[in-house]
């Protein structure tokens, strides 16, 4: 799984612009986090990668990918700083944190976007799930249908 993180200038329209974008080819946001300050910045989870990835490029729009794993947490408190003081130990970089609904009210998951993809498995192992954005849009379609 990768997310596309994106920098640009903090100014109305901008956003707009990006999400446009990603629209006119079809491609489905699955999770946006955004970053504000004196430079916006936006990283999304897309269903589908490899039209984002041209988008953005046509669009001329500098993005950068980030490997991704999705991590099941316990839904409590201090679950997430502890997952992310492991990744930090083992010497990972934190690009980006989405959590998605709890699927159970006992579990919650999240998608990591980190800078050394084989180390995080590696230190976070007994968390890590195959589970993907996509499923979570499965599942709410069925809750809500």
């Amino acid at each position: 799984m990768q997310a596309f993180i994106v920098e640009a200038q903090n100014k109305p329209g901008e956003f707009a612009r990006h999400t446009q974008m990603l629209a006119d080819r079809g491609i489905n946001l699955y999770a946006v986090c955004l970053a504000l300050g004196n430079r916006g910045g936006a990283a999304f989870l897309v269903s589908d990668e490899t039209a984002a990835r041209s988008a953005l490029t046509d669009g001329g729009i500098g993005f950068r990918e980030v490997s991704a794993i999705a991590l099941e947490l316990e839904d409590r408190p201090g679950t997430a700083a502890a997952a992310s003081r492991r990744l930090a130990d083992a010497g990972v970089n934190i690009e980006l944190f989405a959590p998605f609904m709890s699927r159970d009210g006992k579990k919650a998951t999240v998608v990591v976007g980190v800078d050394k993809l084989d180390v995080a498995r590696k230190a976070v192992s007994d968390l890590v799930t195959d589970w993907t954005p996509a499923e979570a849009w499965k599942s709410a379609a069925k809750v809500t249908a």
